[in-house]
């Protein structure tokens, strides 16, 4: 793949949602110059792309060597070094408001003026760090799914004042380095995913801590039964395929229902002693010596699904 005719990328972090942002910009042939203020985090982060690009391509989902990959994923030592040429920012730095504003405004002033500024963030809105950037027109929050590189939705969460032609171009180079980027219309606290995330983990915790079942058969619930079909379609395409009529027939036959328990479904804080139990549940069924193990595992499954679903799409 010749990256010589793709666009520079620069990546703002090097931690575990950075280092998978760059293998999603390189893989699809772009050069990417990843950065991180913290010299030993980088060179942490580029140690670590050479596992994650042998696992995917032992998964099958990486077209050329590793190796190809990797050298187009260049250090820079300096904020400056990362920018120069790129079309494309990605900032991975941590979930701080003060850190995000400090950051984005030095963005500003060095990034060539037509490139586009993003953030990975998952509870920042962009209004509330780019209001005061004279660039703040091309400004936006593309936020992953954990880790980006294997799960592809991305959401789309420009301010009020990002100009449409930068959604559009964000969309586009997401679609064709093989992301799935969908568009948030309007700012809300949580975007699109947390918020459907949320509401899930709010009706987990209000069962579990009213006695009705453990957390090891909600997650079952979940596992092996929702997730099978979510992991090939979503939640109104689910109900328009489970009555005959389609969708309203199905709200005809349930939305009665679905009004009385959404009445019951009232907002409970995590307290410490609803987290302390099902820690403990967690822990016998997982020590916590085992939890990278587990991620691991996790992610090599996540390749393996990500491919039967690219050969279904191919048709294989």
């Amino acid at each position: 793949m010749n990256s010589a005719a793709k666009p520079r990328i620069a990546i703002i972090g090097a931690g575990l949602i950075g280092r998978a942002w760059a293998i999603v910009f390189a893989r699809a042939g772009h050069p990417v110059a990843l950065h991180d203020a913290d010299p030993g985090a980088l060179l942490r982060g580029l140690a670590a792309l050479d596992q994650g690009l042998a696992d995917l391509r032992e998964a099958g989902l990486l077209a050329e060597s590793p190796v190809a990959v990797r050298l187009r994923i260049a250090p820079a030592a300096t904020l400056a070094a990362a920018l120069e040429s790129a079309v494309y920012v990605q900032e991975n730095i941590a979930e701080d408001l003060d850190a995000k504003k400090t950051l984005f405004a030095e963005l500003d002033r060095r990034a060539a003026p037509d490139a586009i500024l993003a953030s990975s963030t998952s509870t920042i809105t962009a209004s509330r760090w780019s209001e005061g950037l004279a660039g703040r027109a091309r400004c936006l929050v593309a936020h992953p799914v954990n880790p980006p590189h294997l799960i592809p939705l991305v959401e789309l969460s420009p301010a009020p004042w990002t100009a449409p032609e930068v959604v559009a171009r964000t969309k586009a180079l997401h679609e064709a380095v093989g992301q799935v980027p969908i568009v948030v219309n309007k700012e809300i606290q949580g975007f699109i995913l947390n918020r459907l995330q949320g509401a899930l983990l709010a009706e987990a915790f209000r069962l579990h801590a009213g006695g009705y079942v453990s957390a090891d058969d909600i997650d079952k619930t979940v596992r092996d039964g929702l997730g099978l079909r979510w992991s090939f379609m979503g939640p109104f395409e689910t109900i328009d395929l489970n009555a005959p009529g389609g969708v309203a027939d199905y709200c005809a036959r349930y939305g009665d229902v679905y009004y009385e328990m959404a009445q019951q479904q009232t907002p409970r804080r995590w307290d410490d002693a609803l987290v302390r139990q099902i820690e403990a549940e967690r822990r016998a069924l997982l020590p916590a010596a085992e939890l990278a193990a587990r991620g691991a595992w996790r992610d090599r499954r996540l390749m393996q699904l990500l491919a039967h679903k690219r050969n279904v799409a191919n048709g294989d």
